[in-house]
This record gives structure tokens, C-alpha cells and sequence, in this order.
């Protein structure tokens, strides 16, 4: 089995998420937005889809990188076609990321499971078949009742439990808010999410917000009041050392490294110099479902839980084959929005929760995704 053709399709379809100055993503009037899916097919006629943005994975990318290495080569053989591709990365003055990186692996991990009819979580030795979710809040806003005030992000929190989360993470305010970045009402939200969920549920914050030593020092001491679970990417993390210094001040975890590249290269450091106690790595932001896999493994070895960032498909099924994390981050949430509602280009969600909180995994082959063909087909914009 080789590999004939390397394609990406770029397609519109409706969405209720708008994205701030800043870029963060709130609820907003229903639009028409861009969606890319690459595809990567074999001689014999096997499939794997992945999807990105459509500048992720535009046509110099599979031009320049992807076709290069991939074209003519066995798809099962993704350890060294990763490697293949990684090797280009230093070369390509930036072009060819992490992100798109790892929805070129991600095709063939939904190639080498639609082939051999095999969901990919079992490929990767699957540990369960379901992961309790964190519901993910969006981040804080100031629309009227939205995520505008700390009563606002306790009364979600309830309707959150509700609808069976055991555990919430909270993103709050960030620019272009007005009065963002802000210790004090960082600390008032999760003081009244606590108050209003009560004690046995599980609490996170992603600060989000590069506050100094001494700023998240103070949110730190107070989480540990209210019995947060952790404490996640509150200061610039290309300072591994700030890091450091706030998990020998704490007793609360510290997760991290979430957005800062190096792959897993980076997380090993961070293991052993103490900056965090929990590791965090997500596909996309890694490179892959290779090296996230890779971090979960360094992570075991250090006796450290992985959380994995981020929903979808690929950070779904390597949470399901891991042992060492807790929990499966089902978001991002608002009040405003329904994530249940399945987008138009898929025919189910890949994550689907049940009342007890639980997320299934599909058994399905290949990442699980139920992708509507004809949808896309019918409003695609640009072919490569």
C-alpha cells in the first residue's frame, strides 16, 4: 500500500463563534466561515481525513512538505514519515508548523484505522472506552448574561453539573475586556463557582493571561482556599524558571507547558526542573498524536498525570489510550451556545457525552469522525 495523492479541500459552513481583536472566541451572529480537510489516499483506494484551518494546511504547505515526503511511501509507516516531515521543519522559515505538523499525521492515523477497520484509540492500545469530561468554559465577555461577572460564570457552572459535568474549567477575562486582566475578579469567579457547585466537583482555572510571579502567586494561594483541582498557563511560558519558582510556592498542581512549542522535546525539560506537576500536551499543538503520545509516556515515567489540551477527535482518542489523565476537555462552553448541536460537515459529534458526564468513544474505524462527504462536496470553495 503506497500513498497516491495528498489533497485539501477548503469548504464553508455555518458557525455561531465569532473570534474577538484579541482572538479569542465568543458566541456571535450565525456566519458562513472557512473549515480546510486534508486527505491523504493510497493506491488501493484507503482514505484518512483531518481537519484544520485553511492556513494551517494551505496548498504550499502540501506542495512544499507534505507530498514531498509522503507521496509514493507505505501510510503505516508514520513514525518515520513524521520524523520525514519534522525534518523540514527547520528549512521552512516557519511555514511548516506544529499545527499543520500534526493534521498531516492525523490523516494518516484515520488512513491506517479506516484501512484496517480499526478505531485509532485502539491502535494506540487503548486503556478505556470512555473519559469523564471537564465541561471548558469560554472566556469571560460583557454581554448581559453571558460570561460578563462572577454570578454569571456560577450560574453556568450549575447548568453545567446539570447537564452531568463532574468537573469545570473556567478561562476568565481577558483583552480586549475593559477591566482585563484582573486578579481580583479572576479570584471572585471561582470563589462563586466554588460556592455554587459545592465541594465535589472539580475545579480548574486556565489564567490565560501572562500575569507576573507575584499576581499568580496571589490567584495560587487562593485556588488552594477554594480546593481547585489545578492551576494552568497563567504566566508566559517561555519562562520555564517563573514556572519553577510558582510550583515550589504552591501546593496546588501546576499544569503545563499548553502552548509553548518544542513538542515533547520541551516537556521533558519541564519535568525535570520541577516547573509543573501535571504535563500538558494536545495534538495540534504538539505536532501530532505521536509526540503527544510521547509526553504522556515521558509524564508516566515521572510518575506526572498528561491532561490533554483541547477537544476533537485525535486529543479524544489519545486520551482514551493513556492511563495517566484524568479527564477529556469538552469545550469550549458558553450559555449562549449549544455544543451538542452537531455541525453541518459531520453527522454526529465525535465527542458525545451521556448524562453521567462520561464521553463515549466511537467505535468507528479510524479517528471516529462521521464526516458528511456530501455536505462538503456541495460547499467547497477551493480544491489543491
Amino acid at each position: 500500500m503506497k500513498i497516491e495523492r495528498v489533497q485539501g479541500t477548503v469548504f464553508e459552513y455555518l458557525s455561531k463563534r465569532c473570534s474577538d481583536s484579541a482572538g479569542h472566541s465568543h458566541p456571535g451572529p450565525e456566519q458562513r466561515v472557512k473549515m480546510a480537510m486534508i486527505t491523504i489516499t493510497t493506491d488501493e483506494g484507503h482514505s484518512g481525513h483531518a481537519f484544520a484551518a485553511p492556513e494551517v494546511i494551505r496548498p504550499f504547505v502540501l506542495e512544499a512538505f507534505a507530498r514531498k515526503v509522503l507521496v509514493g511511501q507505505d501510510p503505516l509507516d508514520r513514525e518515520r514519515l513524521w520524523h520525514g516531515l519534522e525534518h523540514w521543519q527547520r528549512g521552512s522559515a516557519g511555514q511548516l508548523t506544529d499545527r499543520a505538523l500534526a493534521a498531516i499525521e492525523q490523516a494518516l492515523w484515520d488512513l491506517a484505522g479506516r484501512a484496517l477497520g480499526q478505531p485509532v484509540y485502539k491502535l494506540l492500545g487503548a486503556y478505556r472506552d470512555k473519559v469523564p469530561a471537564y465541561g471548558s468554559t469560554m472566556c469571560g465577555d460583557q454581554l448581559e448574561g453571558g460570561l460578563a461577572t462572577p454570578d454569571d460564570y456560577a450560574r453556568f457552572a450549575v447548568k453545567l453539573v446539570e447537564r452531568g459535568y463532574k468537573a469545570i474549567k473556567l478561562h476568565t477575562w481577558m483583552p480586549p475586556v475593559s477591566f482585563a486582566p484582573s486578579v481580583s475578579m479572576d479570584i471572585r469567579a471561582c470563589a462563586a463557582v466554588r460556592e455554587a457547585v459545592g465541594p465535589d466537583i472539580a475545579l480548574m482555572l486556565d489564567g490565560y493571561h501572562w500575569y507576573s510571579r507575584t499576581e499568580a502567586l496571589t490567584i495560587g494561594r487562593a485556588l488552594e482556599k477554594l480546593n481547585f483541582a489545578w492551576f494552568e498557563e497563567m504566566m508566559n511560558e517561555q519562562s520555564m524558571a517563573s514556572y519553577a519558582w510558582l510550583a515550589g510556592q504552591l501546593d496546588i498542581p501546576i499544569v503545563g507547558p499548553e502552548s509553548l512549542g518544542g513538542k515533547h522535546h520541551s516537556r521533558a525539560d519541564w519535568a525535570k526542573a520541577g516547573a509543573c506537576d501535571i504535563l500538558r500536551a494536545g495534538v495540534p499543538g504538539v505536532g501530532g498524536i505521536t509526540p503527544t503520545m510521547k509526553v504522556a509516556a515521558l509524564a508516566e515515567a515521572f510518575g506526572m498525570n498528561c491532561e490533554v489540551h483541547g477537544n476533537g477527535a485525535a486529543n479524544l482518542a489519545v486520551t482514551a489510550a493513556i492511563k495517566n489523565c484524568a479527564w477529556y476537555e469538552r469545550g469550549l462552553l458558553h450559555p449562549f451556545l449549544d455544543y451538542d448541536e452537531v455541525p453541518a460537515y459531520l453527522n454526529a459529534l465525535p465527542d458525545p457525552m451521556d448524562k453521567e458526564g462520561f464521553v463515549h468513544l466511537s467505535q468507528k474505524p479510524g479517528l471516529g469522525e462521521d464526516i458528511n462527504f456530501d455536505y462538503i462536496e456541495a460547499n467547497t470553495v477551493a480544491s489543491y
